[in-house]
């Protein structure tokens, strides 16, 4: 109340009583990994910086088309395929850094007066005649399409029809990307590079990517390690690949101490997948594998909005692939299948059997079965994150505010009105949140802390059924009408 005289009426007004809270975000991709960006206009390339993507045209316009080699273009069409979902992207190619020198080589102009300098992304073209001693002059003599590498002859100039010229040329080579480039760092200004760029999402953003892959480099231990330290910081999920050509006891083995894989973990925030996928290439005419982890990213975005981030993702069908690395064998009621003991070991991988197209099978994390905690379960662990982290962003118009009963009330009241809200979804069975004075002593309220509980459980994936049969004999009774 103002403290000054006053001779008339005045209203205060005081905020009071629970608010609503807001759930966070869960259908988001955080995807690290290289792009072609000498495609893209100049304006929108990027490089170590996370960029919201919505739509395969976004795709194509930020990072560029599908190329053998480059990562990001073939992932996103993987999570796009799958239906709906977001994706914040991360490129770690630069194609000033990462380029290979070609040394000066034959390439012949053919009847349509163009020559294939057989790379993409070329920058600094030499081209001299087949002696070496006259240099051509672009733009007078030839042009050059840095993102083809196709270089066109120019009528009236000094190269002639049919001939063969020695090129020389720098082009962009995504083999040169490191597993350090993935992984990123904070350089000596501040700025955070590969996937430690996630970490700006919510400044800029105003939320954090939820399912983490780096397809390719995803098989690497180096990456996956770091993939579940990210994950553990963003509440998220990470999944994670085991490499091209492993079989199923590889893939095993690799959970102990003793595989050659990287899949000897037991976060429950990794996601083993395996195998690979075949899907047709449009260029090529062929079928090719890709990693596993981009599709399932997909699935769990479309599962996610269609269905609720409480649903787990096994069990839906994988859309825009052609089969799958290996041929595995899978039976709903036989525990002897490949991927039954697959998941038994705690990977994720394809249920394919008679009439039931390619669906993702498995409910666990990494952490199965060295953990039996439900946590385990990825859409449980999904949950808690969803609430824990929503219920902590909603805090901020309470902090700072005098401690007393109100708001306690308010506190306890606004988290048990969300909750009610995520029951009444199917999110949660039950739940609750409290505040226990016990906990709460004097001393501990007069330094300003306040602690309460919140306990809830969210439904369990049915991942197996039972049904005990009996043959009764007394049914025969009802023979002859008794």
């Amino acid at each position: 109340m103002a403290a000054n005289f006053l001779h008339g009426v005045e209203t205060i007004e005081i905020d009071k009583g629970p608010r609503p809270i807001r759930g966070v975000k869960t259908a988001v991709v955080g995807l690290v990994g290289t792009a072609p960006i000498f495609q893209v206009d100049g304006a929108l390339a990027s490089l170590n910086k996370p960029v919201l993507i919505q739509s395969d045209r976004d795709a194509a316009r930020y990072f560029g088309t599908q190329i053998e080699g480059y990562t990001i273009p073939q992932a996103l069409d993987a999570i796009f395929d799958q239906g709906r979902g977001i994706v914040v992207v991360v490129n770690v190619f630069d194609p000033e850094t990462h380029v290979t020198a070609q040394a000066a080589k034959d390439v012949t102009f053919g009847a349509d007066e163009t020559a294939d300098l057989g790379h993409k992304g070329v920058f600094g073209l030499v081209l001299t005649d087949a002696t070496a001693t006259t240099t051509y002059v672009a733009g007078t003599d030839y042009t050059l399409d840095p993102a083809t590498g196709i270089v066109t002859r120019l009528p009236g100039g000094a190269i002639s029809a049919a001939e063969t010229v020695k090129a020389a040329y720098d082009f962009a080579d995504p083999e040169k990307v490191l597993p350090s480039d993935i992984i990123g760092a904070v350089d000596v200004s501040g700025n955070r590079t590969g996937m430690q760029a996630f970490l700006d999402c919510y400044a800029e953003m105003g939320f954090w990517p939820k399912i983490l892959i780096a397809p390719v480099y995803g098989t690497l231990t180096s990456v996956t390690a770091e993939l579940d330290v990210m994950a553990g910081k963003l509440r998220a999920i990470a999944l994670a690949d085991a490499p091209i050509g492993t079989t199923m006891a590889e893939a095993i083995a690799g959970r102990g101490p003793n595989g050659s894989i990287n899949f000897n973990t037991s976060s429950e925030r990794m996601v083993l997948c395996y195998p690979h996928l075949k899907v047709y290439d449009l260029a090529t005419d062929t079928e090719r594998l890709e990693p596993y982890s981009q599709r399932l990213a997909g699935v769990i975005c479309a599962v996610d909005n269609d269905e609720g981030y409480w649903v787990s993702p096994s069990n839906h069908d994988i859309k825009g692939i052609v089969g799958v690395e290996r041929r595995l064998s899978a039976m709903i009621n036989d525990p002897t299948t490949d991927v039954n003991l697959l998941n038994e070991n705690g990977i994720v991988t394809v249920f394919n059997s008679f009439g039931s197209g390619l669906r993702v099978w498995g409910n666990r994390s990494a952490a199965w079965p060295s953990v039996t905690h439900p946590k385990n379960f990825i859409p449980i662990r999904r949950v808690a994150d969803m609430l824990h982290e929503s219920v902590e962003l909603s805090m901020l118009q309470f902090i700072d505010r005098p401690i007393n009963q109100a708001l306690i009330d308010d506190i306890r009241e606004s988290v048990n009105s969300f909750i009610r809200t995520l029951i009444g979804r199917g999110a949660l069975i039950d739940g609750k949140c409290s505040y226990d004075p016990a906990k709460n002593e004097a001393t501990q309220i007069a330094a300003g802390h306040l602690v309460f509980d919140i306990e809830f459980m969210p439904p369990t994936p049915a991942e197996r059924i039972t049904f005990e049969s009996f043959i009764n004999i007394e049914l025969l009774n009802q023979l002859g009408g008794q």
